[in-house]
């Protein structure tokens, strides 16, 4: 059984470790929030420059950057942040935790969710390390706030919570995901870019009888300060 979503908050920070991480995770979710007049804002620890096979980091970098700006700015999110922590490298380090903290601490936000941070996402399919260190840096960040922001959430498997969405919000994450359009072309070079992404969107925003029959985006209660 799953819990909606919470409904009274008016600001969201998502933090991630690389661009696209969000189009692959939450973007239908935050396109309806900002539909609905909420301030989202996206912060991400790398500019995922080792993230295209055979292109050089300091021309990947700036590429991935430019697509994920697009991409953000399709589900309503100006605010975008890069921290400059190494792709691939990304480790729950005392400046990693500083630097979520100093945003936090900067935006203080109602709603903070994260990258899911456990072992595996589906058997057989493994995790990254970088999710992984990156999802245990914000908690361990949060936890160290004086006056953390009321919920944190990662947005992956084995839900607590769930957002229900529309095919408005559905159709802005498909587009929102091809706007990583040379990331996309070079991993999955025999797929056009906007049938992965449709694909894609489709596997997170599982329709649930719950709901309707409504499809919804998955969210994991990891914090709620009452």
């Amino acid at each position: 059984m799953f819990d909606a979503f919470p409904s009274d908050w008016r600001s969201a920070l998502v933090l991630v470790p690389h661009p696209d991480d969000p189009e692959y995770g939450c973007a239908a979710a935050v396109a309806k929030w900002t539909s609905a007049g909420r301030r989202v804002h996206y912060a991400l620890a790398s500019r995922g420059e080792a993230g295209i096979a055979g292109m050089a980091l300091e021309q990947a970098g700036p590429l991935r950057e430019h697509e994920q700006m697009r991409s953000a700015a399709v589900v309503g999110v100006a605010d975008v942040r890069f921290w400059e922590f190494p792709d691939g490298e990304i480790r729950n380090s005392p400046e990693l935790r500083a630097r979520i903290v100093e945003t936090i601490s900067e935006l203080q936000p109602d709603v903070v969710i994260s990258i899911y941070g456990g072992p595996e996402w589906a058997p057989g399919a493994p995790n990254q390390r970088d999710h992984m260190e990156f999802a245990a840096a914000v908690v361990e960040a949060y936890d160290s706030l004086p006056h953390p922001p009321r919920w944190l959430f990662q947005n992956g498997p084995q839900a607590t919570h769930v957002e229900v969405i529309d095919d408005g919000a559905f159709e802005r994450a498909v587009t929102s995901l091809a706007e990583h359009r040379v990331y996309l072309s070079v991993l999955d070079p025999h797929t056009p870019i906007t049938v992965h992404a449709r694909k894609q969107v489709e596997s997170t925003t599982a329709p649930r009888p719950e709901f309707g029959g409504s499809r919804t985006v998955e969210f994991i209660l990891l914090r709620q300060r009452r």
